[in-house]
């Protein structure tokens, strides 16, 4: 008996040791592979953002050499950074991928988005697109990189995400109460438990599924892992001079889109950003980190979240980020 204990151990320590990527890489492109085998129409999400760099990259790892069993999808607010837009149609056109681009604009001109202003923020205005483009080529998945240490309302949220036909997310259903009280029966609908990976991905007609393989990475494991695969990101995520303003404890950058106030004076600044979402609300942070190692070391000193750093959308509220993923927002 201890013979074949002792060869056990032996085979086991025989075996390559695996890093934290390597497990989070697996989960991924299982999490990938569920919705390509349980989902009748899929989409992946993809911005040219850090985050969905990483996933279509996992994409890539879950389903060479053949296509990708769904297109990818941008809803575009029409405020993004050129140098995120030109690296998303390049990657895709290197992939030989099919890549949607949905705009907000396109919504401004039904009707069915109205800005108060000509220069209010688009981000919010992207779940209004982003329903549309759901409705349209009816998905009843859409695959992002969203993760649970961006923000309070993203840790509660599900790998597989419930919404409803009116694209909402109830927050109060992500607890494990899956009886409904009215009845005494099994509501599958009303409650989605994930114990040890068992994804429940059933949806009625209208319904479909936000669906999170990176959920459980944080902020260093993604650029730890755009370092160790060597992946291209936009410029804008290392440190350059930019010209910004200090505004509420942030740094706004200084372009047409958000152009400094009479009173705010003009500074050149060394600055990178951590997320790269809508101009309108999206802020650098001062850093000299020029690599994916450099921006590693950074983050791991940091004690505020991305999100909380960089988005002005987010600090109008706690519950801002909640509002919007229950109207819709990704």
């Amino acid at each position: 008996m201890s013979a074949v204990f002792e060869k056990s151990r032996a085979d086991r320590d025989a075996l390559p040791s695996r890093s934290h990527l390597d497990w989070l890489e697996s989960e991924a492109i299982f999490i990938l592979r569920e919705v390509a085998g349980e989902c009748a129409n899929p989409v992946l999400l993809f911005s040219g953002g850090k985050d969905s760099i990483v996933l279509l990259r996992l994409a890539e790892k879950a389903f060479r050499p053949a296509r990708f069993p769904f297109p990818l999808l941008h809803i575009d607010t029409g405020h993004n950074f050129p140098e995120v837009i030109a690296l998303r149609d390049a990657r895709a056109a290197e992939l030989g991928e099919r890549l949607i681009v949905r705009s907000v604009e396109e919504s401004i001109r039904r009707g069915t988005v109205r800005l108060h202003r000509p220069d209010e923020s688009r981000n919010v205005a992207q779940s209004v697109t982003l329903l549309e483009a759901i409705g349209e080529f009816s998905f009843d998945a859409a695959i992002g990189g969203a993760r649970r240490d961006e923000e309070k309302a993203r840790a509660k949220e599900r790998i597989f995400s419930f919404r409803d036909d009116f694209g909402q997310w109830d927050p109060k259903n992500q607890r494990p109460e899956p009886w409904n009280l009215y009845n005494g029966q099994w509501d599958p609908k009303n409650q989605r438990p994930e114990p040890w990976n068992l994804y429940n991905t059933r949806v009625h007609k209208g319904e479909h599924m936000r669906v999170f393989p990176i959920s459980n990475w944080t902020e260093l494991d993604v650029w730890q892992y755009i370092g160790r695969e060597r992946l291209a990101v936009p410029s804008l995520y290392y440190a350059h001079r930019r010209q910004v303003v200090r505004r509420n404890g942030l740094l706004v950058p200084v372009t047409d889109i958000t152009p400094p106030r009479e009173d705010e004076p003009v500074e050149e600044l060394s600055v990178r950003f951590r997320t790269v979402g809508d101009i309108s609300c999206t802020c650098p942070i001062e850093s000299t980190a020029a690599t994916p190692a450099e921006i590693a070391v950074e983050t791991a000193r940091t004690t505020v979240t991305e999100r909380g750093a960089t988005r002005m959308d987010d600090r109008t509220s706690e519950a801002s980020m909640e509002r919007r993923k229950k109207q819709g927002y990704f």
